[in-house]
């Protein structure tokens, strides 16, 4: 046998839960084999998870073996795609500890066409108010649209300088009191930081009257959600965040009595009981298929039962996810002590350096030997050079930016007030006067491992003693849009 590395030995002693799930060392070999046959380091876990081959080769062989039709029929295709979609709304409940008796599954493209159903359908009015995080995905600042429209009135609790939202402050916005139908929206994980947010807050919320959206797509892929013990009205869900594929297709969970507060603005086929032509009404078809506009993506249904078995029965959720902390709290402390050969660091963490309730996801820049934040599309493209896989930018997420790189407010309005808005990433920055586009993310999943860790150290050891100059600038593509 091959001696083992000294580094990985010295890892394995200080961060003993990674051999907590040795079968994914097996896993990855057998369903995961491009990543080390390619060369390629994956560190965008959070952007999307990845299909394994096992997974895959079950849905070929399921689908190819029957023969499946539009659900909206009775001919025995259809009723076979039929249960695929009732199947899988039971296997999301499933996975969620969620009781069909409180909850319904309604499927949709993914978690972004989930936040718009509620968005679009919430009863908002002049008496209503919008409470969100300034940590929260574009999708969910979103809905202020709606909710403005209405005449509703929308309070967004700031960060503090860890990135983390003020309990105390929370609680206050949503202890303050409500006139009409409220909802309360945030994210059980941060997208951009990895932090993760309290799930009490949906109980204070609820006691003061307000429905809460839980948005869940960065949560769920390493961590439970267990909606017997936290109950948000509605939950976003991308599918390949969680299990790679299938793609185009996600679900809101929503609690019965909190979809049924919804008014859709229209209908269309498949959602309605009946409609007339002529009389110009419909009749909305009751649970989630009102919500389930056209024909429900049953084949991709189909993936979702298979996929969620995939990281029940073979990744194994509480080993990949002991696995994925370890790997963190290394990579944590490898990236805040590295340092210049002049004592000046390398990194700035963006958020807390700790591990207190926070996901497999590390937001950073590289600060050059005079502390000078590099580029962020200099350190992109010597990332694609030795094959890391990383993601840059502002990740939907302009809330945790704006703290992050302690933005002014008020420049921040001027910047929106510009003709037309903004026309590039590269102007906004001008108005605000930010040096960078951005910031560097990786994000873990089940599979990743000691070796990803050791490649993307020496990547991040390649910027030692590196002095930024307009020269190293010089043929940078323009920054368009984050």
């Amino acid at each position: 046998m091959p001696a083992i590395e000294p580094k990985f030995a010295d890892f394995a002693i200080h961060y003993r839960q990674y051999a907590a799930a040795d079968h994914l060392d097996e896993v990855r070999a057998r369903d995961f084999s491009q990543l080390d046959r390619l060369d390629q380091v994956y560190l965008d876990y959070t952007g999307s998870a990845l299909p394994g081959r096992y997974q895959l080769d079950r849905y070929r062989d399921f689908v190819c073996d029957g023969i499946w039709g539009n659900p909206h029929s009775m001919n025995l295709p259809s009723q076979r795609s039929t249960e695929a979609i009732t199947a899988a709304r039971q296997n999301v409940l499933d996975f969620l500890n969620g009781s069909p008796d409180e909850y319904t599954v309604v499927f949709c493209a993914n978690a972004s066409a989930a936040i718009r159903l509620v968005a679009e359908s919430f009863p908002f009015a002049a008496s209503s108010r919008l409470g969100l995080l300034q940590d929260n995905h574009n999708s969910v600042l979103g809905i202020r649209e709606y909710a403005e429209r209405m005449g509703a009135e929308t309070t967004t609790v700031r960060l503090g300088s860890d990135l983390r939202a003020d309990v105390d402050e929370t609680t206050r916005m949503l202890a303050s009191g409500i006139d009409g139908p409220s909802l309360f929206a945030y994210p059980a994980q941060s997208n951009f930081s990895g932090i993760r947010h309290a799930l009490d807050w949906i109980d204070v919320a609820h006691a003061h009257g307000w429905k809460v959206l839980l948005d869940a797509a960065a949560l769920v892929l390493s961590q439970d959600l267990d909606l017997a013990k936290h109950k948000p009205d509605f939950v976003p869900i991308s599918f390949y965040k969680i299990f790679g594929w299938p793609t185009g297709i996600g679900c809101l969970v929503a609690r019965k009595e909190a979809l049924a507060d919804l008014r859709r603005p229209w209908f269309s086929g498949g959602t309605v009981i009946a409609s007339s032509a002529m009389g110009g009404w419909h009749a909305l078809a009751p649970g989630a298929e009102g919500f389930e506009d056209g024909t429900p993506n049953f084949l991709g249904a189909v993936g979702v039962g298979i996929g969620i078995d995939y990281v029940t029965n073979v990744l194994k959720r509480a080993p990949a996810r002991a696995r994925m902390t370890s790997l963190l709290q290394y990579t944590l402390n490898r990236i805040t002590e590295l340092k210049h050969d002049n004592g000046m660091p390398m990194c700035v963490v963006y958020g807390p350096s700790d591990m207190v309730e926070r996901g497999p996801t590390i937001a950073f820049n590289i600060l050059d030997s005079n502390g000078h934040v590099v580029d962020e599309r200099l350190v992109e493209s010597r990332s694609v050079e030795m094959k890391i896989a990383l993601r840059t930018g502002c990740f939907c997420n302009p809330g945790v930016g704006e703290a992050a790189f302690g933005l002014d407010t008020a420049d921040l309005l001027r910047a929106g007030r510009l003709s037309n808005g903004p026309y590039s990433v590269d102007h906004y920055r001008h108005e605000v006067g930010i040096q960078t586009g951005g910031a560097l993310r990786i994000s873990l999943g089940p599979v990743s491992n000691f070796h990803d860790l050791s490649r993307f150290d020496s990547f991040m050891l390649s910027w030692q003693n590196f002095i930024q100059t307009t020269g190293s600038l010089a043929g940078l593509p323009p920054r368009e849009r984050c």
